[in-house]
């Protein structure tokens, strides 16, 4: 068998793509360069192995390993995605991916004789950096999300994701739901890192998910009247910034009064952003999270409530609009039993973390195998995880992929 790179090589030998100078970390936003440059490392590596690489409609990549000849129906499939959020860690996606990749190579070392075919896959834009929808890829493919909304999403400097997706060569004309290629697929598996402290304070090296928790995004913007910020006395000033500070306070208040709830705004945006200058409009984006949807829900109308209550005051005008919702996933309780098969005695874990596999639960059995992550934080350059756990989690992905493909 020729000598493969293991996991922990593989992401040193993407550790230069995309790195931001300035936030620190990775910025590797869907159709950026640094993304396309990563599309190309793994379909590099999977042609290698000698795998049949397509990209779907969607941008979706698959990378076929069927050495039986069995055809492509009755998939396992595994992966994960290679995009990142601003300022980003370097396991967050890529992880899985590259631990994809090694545990192929596990496989082909132990001379597995595979009674159905393996799919290696890498979904676009699962973090919604870009146009603000997370998991863009696999919710295209599942129905989830209407190609019309995706048509009209725009990014931060105003490019449409139609001529983006143009400019990095796709065809946005091919997106939309794909039951038959999902149809293929018996199974999907994740690998990811873990994205919190679960497993540091079970001090395991991996753990399998139960399931994730509902994640919605709202758009909040707030209009007032720009003017001077010397000559307009504060009883004339109607300030939408003002407006933004109650909402973030409001969000604070309503996440801290309900166990478990989990409540962010990331992202702020003035307009017109002068020192100076009184702003004319102010943009934020609510992230908010439980396991109960109706918690979620509930928690976005009393801030709603207490944005126009705050506009009312000010003297300005305020919308807020829901960009995405994804309901509370119960990963597959039957899939998760066949993994504790292969993986005896490994805990059960819930996150707060959207993935790709939750989105594809919907119409495929899937499960997630979390890595220990020492810091316990992620989405910045903190998120690591230690090379023998790396190791660990590659070994657990081959047993649970060998375990579902020769049953």
């Amino acid at each position: 068998m020729m000598a493969y790179a293991d996991a922990n090589e593989l992401l040193t030998q993407i550790e230069r793509i995309g790195v931001d100078e300035v936030r620190g970390g990775y910025s590797r936003p869907v159709f950026s360069e640094a993304e396309a440059q990563l599309r190309e490392w793994f379909i590099r590596h999977a042609e290698r192995r000698g795998l049949e690489v397509e990209t779907d409609g969607n941008g979706i990549v698959w990378a076929w390993w069927d050495p039986a000849g069995h055809g492509r129906t009755g998939a396992i499939a595994t992966g994960s995605h290679l995009d990142s959020v601003p300022g980003g860690g370097n396991f967050d996606g890529p992880l899985g991916v590259a631990s994809a990749l090694a545990a192929l190579d596990v496989l082909v070392g132990r001379g597995i004789a595979p009674a159905r075919p393996l799919a290696l896959a890498v979904f676009p834009e699962e973090e919604g950096s870009r146009f603000g929808l997370a998991c863009l890829g696999s919710r295209l493919a599942t129905g989830a999300s209407d190609p019309a909304t995706v048509h009209a999403l725009r990014d931060a400097d105003g490019i449409g994701y139609d001529d983006a997706a143009r400019a990095a060569g796709f065809d946005p004309d091919l997106i939309g739901p794909d039951p038959e290629r999902l149809a293929r697929l018996a199974a999907f598996v994740e690998l990811h890192v873990e994205q919190g402290r679960g497993l540091i304070d079970l001090d395991r090296p991996i753990a399998l998910a139960g399931g994730i928790i509902a994640h919605g995004r709202w758009h909040v913007r707030i209009d007032g009247r720009g003017d001077h910020a010397g000559a307009t006395r504060m009883a004339d000033r109607q300030d939408p910034v003002v407006v933004a500070a109650r909402v973030i306070a409001s969000l604070r208040e309503q996440t801290l009064a309900v166990d478990e709830a989990r409540g962010t705004v990331g992202r702020v945006h003035v307009t017109p952003g002068g020192t100076n200058v009184i702003a004319s409009a102010a943009e934020l984006w609510l992230d908010v999270r439980h396991r109960d949807d109706e918690r979620v829900r509930a928690i976005v109308s009393a801030v709603a409530a207490a944005a126009a209550d705050a506009a009312e005051a000010e003297g300005c005008t305020v919308t807020i609009t829901e960009q995405s919702f994804s309901p509370t996933v119960d990963f597959d309780a039957g899939l998760r039993e066949e993994m504790a098969e292969a993986l005896p005695g490994a805990p059960v874990l819930d996150t707060g973390a959207g993935h790709d596999a939750g989105v594809l639960s919907e119409v495929v059995p899937s499960g997630m195998i979390f890595v220990r992550n020492p810091s316990g934080a992620s989405h910045t350059p903190a998120e690591h995880a230690e090379p023998a756990d790396v190791a660990a989690g590659v070994v657990a992905l081959a047993d649970v992929l060998e375990h579902l493909l020769t049953r």
